[in-house]
């Protein structure tokens, strides 16, 4: 009696390359699958190594295009795709890059990893009517405390040990300078169609952070005083209002 095919066993045989073809599987014409397998495993792992790739480009840089090729398909036999939609393949791939013993000695890479990723993540956001700036600079001093503010799908904030923004920009921005080994917080924004990083301090990440939570502009502020004392929201406003990151005010709960 034939081996039965099952789904489970056609992916563990189609992710790991030192798998046989699964029992059972055959061609068009009945005959054992086993070379036609081969080609077809190779394909599909050369299209993931490839949608990878071009999903983390600073990475890819980082540590060479031979060995990226060889992590991602490390990779892609640990956590094969969820979904048929490519956009969305590498989610893990961070987490992946931040406990493979290998690249140790890289420890910044994982979170460069995280740029891209939500860089990814803020492409594919639903789109968002931004506020007119002045809707903000007409509310009374006295009413801002009450002031909830509600931000655009694309936005992400992301805090780092590392100088994550500054090696991405170095990497992938021409001209730009050697990072500084400092650590840096992140925020990915989408003016128009492209999103774009910027480096903010660690007190404005946790202000915007509080915001995007839902905190109303007093408790966010005090959030971001309890990093920086003296902390003014004023230059985090302005970054948002600049960016088209706020869609709408409103007042208390």
């Amino acid at each position: 009696m034939p081996d039965r095919v099952t789904q489970a066993s056609f992916r563990d045989a189609l992710m790991d390359a030192e798998r046989p073809a699964p029992g059972g599987l055959t061609d068009g014409q009945g005959r054992p699958a086993g070379r036609r397998f081969d080609i077809y495993r190779n394909n599909v792992a050369v299209s993931l190594s490839d949608a990878l790739a071009e999903s983390f480009p600073a990475v890819r840089k980082l540590i060479g295009d031979e060995n990226f090729r060889n992590i991602s398909r490390l990779y892609i036999q640990q956590d094969p795709p969820r979904s048929p939609l490519m956009m969305f393949y590498g989610e893990g791939f961070a987490a992946f890059l931040k406990d493979f013993p290998p690249l140790a000695h890289l420890p910044y890479l994982s979170d460069v990893a995280r740029v891209e990723q939500a860089l990814r993540e803020a492409y594919h956001a639903a789109d968002a009517t931004p506020i007119d700036p002045n809707e903000l600079a007409q509310i009374p001093a006295e009413a801002l405390t009450d002031l909830r503010l509600s931000l655009a799908p694309a936005l992400r904030v992301l805090n780092s040990d590392y100088p994550a923004h500054a090696i991405w920009a170095y990497n992938m921005e021409p001209g730009s300078p050697k990072p500084d080994p400092v650590a840096q917080s992140v925020l990915i924004v989408r003016p128009d169609f492209d999103p774009k990083p910027i480096a903010i301090t660690a007190s404005e990440a946790a202000f915007i952070s509080a915001l995007a939570d839902g905190a109303t502009l007093g408790p966010a502020t005090e959030t971001g005083a309890g990093i920086l004392p003296d902390f003014d929201p004023t230059p985090a406003l302005g970054l948002l209002l600049a960016h088209s990151a706020i869609t709408s005010l409103t007042f208390g709960d």
